[in-house]
């Protein structure tokens, strides 16, 4: 009887850390610069520069972007995601206009989401993380929160 109220805690705090380290064990962790010359920007101007930064946050990871948009803005918004589908709100403007983002990993190397606006889908992402796990490639396609459409395909060289 001891033995298993020994082993319990000692599965249970393995399972967790086992999922951590999954998480940490992503091709998407890391910094990621916004190549522009190789990216595509229909329906909103290409950013002058913009970082990615993705970290394991519990089961799950926390995206950071910065950078400085067309217009000489700062790009400054982030969310944390556990990747199941679930809306997580967005920290800061984005600069397509939406305030919610539900991600859901397809694979080891592809994650799909879908953003909203006021809880109405306004445009789709697919990023995939190339198999050496050097460049990710995002491609966008909706319309932004003003209802113009985009499509949008972005190629981040990881740092």
């Amino acid at each position: 009887m001891k033995r298993i109220l020994v082993l319990v805690p000692v599965l249970a705090l393995s399972l967790s850390a086992s999922g951590a380290l999954l998480a940490q064990d992503s091709p998407f962790i890391g910094t990621w610069k916004l190549n522009v010359a190789k990216s595509k920007f229909s329906g909103i101007s290409a950013p002058k520069s913009e970082t990615r930064t993705i970290v394991a946050e519990g089961s799950g990871e926390k995206i950071t972007y910065e950078g400085i948009a067309a217009d000489g803005s700062p790009i400054a918004y982030s969310f944390t995601t556990n990747l199941d589908g679930k809306d997580v709100p967005i920290s800061g403007p984005h600069p397509l206009g939406s305030d919610t983002i539900a991600a859901t990993r397809v694979d080891a190397n592809t994650i799909t989401s879908t953003s909203k606006k006021t809880g109405k889908a306004i445009f789709t992402t697919k990023t995939i993380v190339s198999k050496d796990g050097k460049v990710s490639t995002q491609t966008t396609k909706g319309v932004n929160g003003e209802g113009k459409p985009i499509s949008i395909t972005t190629v981040w060289d990881k740092q």
